[in-house]
């Protein structure tokens, strides 16, 4: 079936930074359409995964195939015709703190797209704010934003040139328990709307719980256990139960 087209295939990947062996031997497929979460402890290896699929670092060993192109092998411009198709939200928003909404949002637009038109580049921006309800927060600046309000914007700028898959990094960390709950149902919309494929990185299981389709259980740089929320939340196996605790 088309709409189980694998998008993302990570084969025996292996990451070592000086002696600390982060990954050994990961394995995971991500088909088109569907959410899918990695949940580890800090230092697991759940963000150098997500590094590795995007480009920002080369396993030591092992394949990565993203759109059926492996991308291990790629040079940096190669890497940077595939990346426009994938949308990175970094962990904290990464917002320049010298521009405003409108401004960060441009910006983005134009590295996209330098032949870009002013009325066209202002009804994306106004559309992807919408899409997170934020359309006020036009001319705001990063320091007038809390800390919700930065996750949003960071979710605008990653949706406004329509990628094909994103990839989340820790998205409600550091945010209270409602804010991180109106985080997650945000991503589960913006999935269904834009029929993205995703990859989330996260230690929270409320966010687990609400966006995974699938969710992979990552220790010691190896996938331990998947399944859904509920299948995990009962396993017998102690070290995947003690997440759960």
């Amino acid at each position: 079936m088309e709409d189980r087209k694998p998008i993302i295939e990570i084969k025996n990947v292996h990451k070592t930074f000086g002696d600390h062996k982060v990954l050994n031997g990961m394995n995971v497929v991500v088909h088109k359409g569907e959410d899918v979460v990695i949940l580890g402890r800090s230092g697991s290896g759940k963000s150098v995964t997500i590094k590795c699929v995007v480009g920002l670092e080369h396993p030591d060993k092992g394949s990565i195939k993203v759109f059926g192109t492996e991308i291990t092998t790629l040079t940096n411009k190669e890497l940077n015709e595939i990346r426009p198709r994938i949308g990175f939200m970094f962990q904290n928003g990464a917002l320049y703190d010298s521009m405003s909404v409108r401004q960060n949002l441009a910006f983005t637009l134009k590295h996209h797209d330098r032949n870009i038109t002013d009325e066209v580049m202002e009804q994306k921006i106004t559309e992807a704010l919408d899409n997170v309800g934020l359309l006020d927060a036009l001319d705001k600046m990063p320091a007038e934003l809390s800390g919700g309000m930065r996750k949003r914007i960071g979710m605008a700028r990653t949706l406004i040139v329509n990628p094909e898959i994103i990839l989340y990094d820790e998205p409600t960390s550091g945010l209270d328990t409602i804010t991180a709950r109106e985080i997650s149902e945000l991503m589960v919309a913006i999935q269904k709307k834009n029929k993205t494929t995703s990859l989330i990185i996260t230690h929270d299981l409320a966010c687990a719980k609400i966006t995974g389709d699938r969710i992979i259980v990552l220790q010691d740089g190896v996938i331990s256990a998947e399944g859904t929320y509920a299948e995990l939340e009962n396993s017998k196996d102690p070290s995947v139960h003690s997440f759960f605790i």
